[in-house]
């Protein structure tokens, strides 16, 4: 099988897309399929590698974040698409990068893979402090659904990695969803990679004794994260027993982030770390994972924490919730940092058990991820394109 994903968000320097673009080579490589992973950047160029190649588009760079490029151009992308002669084409974005795989005159199947739901990320990130989601539907973004609608229609497919994802968009009219979990990477996480000393440092430096609670957030420092409501739950909940917070990552938000912990020498900043066993280290070396985002498209921070053998602190809503196993996850209301604190105070007096329940989940991996999503996408080479999805929305509209 050829695949050709034309990946809006990938860059030498991203985080999560990146790290899954790179698996998927691997396996790739090894089930004898070949992917083309069409990407925006400064130049033009092909970069071969086992599993496949990066086909970097001249494309503008991207005006908030300058790791990345943005597509434009339609011919550059569609041309890119024509070398490689794929047997699938996947979008791996709902922005310009899926218009222009839509547009592509090819008759091979369509998909497209939802690293991100926009109307979750981003209407609902920043309307439902405010709004019900049925009021953020109906009056505040229907148009935006009606755009998304039309997009989607082009697809043959749109592949979730967690039910809640695929449930909300059935909710929404779109029929034409499949879920596939997401998994950690093989062989990286596991418990037994917790590192006492490393553990005992981190506290000392926050100036905490070593039978404090550890607790790790991880993710971009951007608003959909919600790291109000971590540090604001942290810091209620230290009202009550001897905790720390590391919270690990980097983004635009930063300076708010700096701003939110003050002064309190509790919560320790700690940027991201490129190594990915000295990462999966970190991670073990915690005793939960606080999380506060109900706008993940599958929740791999989370997924790797509990192959890491920690409990999870998580929200009632989103992907992560999605994951959240009885005995192992301590469910608070989204977005209440009273509800999140309560629910640190649980963790704290249930933590042994919760350690042993979170040791004892079996975590699903990369490889069976990419297992099921490479025999769906040659299922789909084998059945006849579009057939029906796109009838009945040509139909419905």
């Amino acid at each position: 099988m050829r695949l050709a994903d034309v990946c809006e968000f990938y860059s030498p320097d991203g985080g999560g897309v990146k790290t899954y673009v790179n698996a998927r080579w691997r396996a790739a490589a090894a089930a004898g399929h070949h992917v083309s992973v069409i990407a925006p950047s400064h130049r033009d160029h092909v970069t071969p590698c086992e599993g496949g190649e990066l086909v970097e588009v001249k494309a503008p760079r991207h005006p908030v974040d300058p790791r990345y490029h943005i597509f434009w151009s339609a011919a550059p992308v569609h041309a890119a698409i024509d070398r490689v002669s794929p047997d699938i084409i996947e979008a791996s974005s709902p922005w310009r990068g899926a218009w222009l795989v839509a547009a592509y005159p090819g008759r091979m199947p369509k998909t497209m893979f939802m690293h991100e739901e926009p109307v979750m990320k981003w209407a609902y990130g920043i309307f439902d402090r405010w709004f019900e989601r049925a009021t953020i539907d109906s009056r505040v973004v229907p148009w935006f659904w009606r755009h998304l609608k039309r997009l989607y229609g082009h697809f043959d497919q749109l592949i979730c990695a967690a039910p809640s994802v695929a449930a909300r968009l059935q909710q929404a009219g779109i029929p034409n969803t499949a879920t596939i979990p997401m998994g950690v990477e093989d062989g990286i996480f596991s418990a037994a990679n917790r590192d006492e000393a490393l553990r005992a440092r981190l506290l000392s430096s926050m100036k905490l004794p070593p039978d404090a609670l550890l607790l790790i957030a991880i993710g971009r420092m951007t608003a959909e994260k919600r790291w109000p409501v971590i540090i604001g739950a942290a810091l209620k909940a230290a009202q009550h027993l001897p905790l720390g917070l590391v919270a690990l990552g980097g983004g635009h938000a930063n300076a708010r982030v700096t701003r939110l912990i003050g002064q309190t020498p509790h919560i320790l900043l700690q940027p991201p770390i490129p190594d990915r066993s000295e990462y999966a280290r970190f991670i073990a070396s915690a005793d939960a994972l606080l999380h506060a985002s109900n706008a993940e498209t599958f929740g791999l921070a989370a997924a790797e924490a509990l192959a890491s053998g920690l409990p999870l602190i998580a929200p009632d809503e989103g992907a992560v919730a999605d994951l959240a196993r009885p005995g192992a996850s301590f469910i608070y209301r989204t977005g209440r940092v009273d509800s999140a604190a309560d629910a640190i105070i649980a963790a704290h007096q249930d933590l042994d058990a919760a350690r042993r329940a979170a040791r004892a989940l079996q975590v699903p991996t990369l490889e069976d991820h990419f297992t099921s999503l490479f025999a769906r996408y040659e299922r789909l080479i084998r059945r006849p394109v579009n057939s029906g999805f796109l009838e009945n929305q040509a139909s419905a509209r």
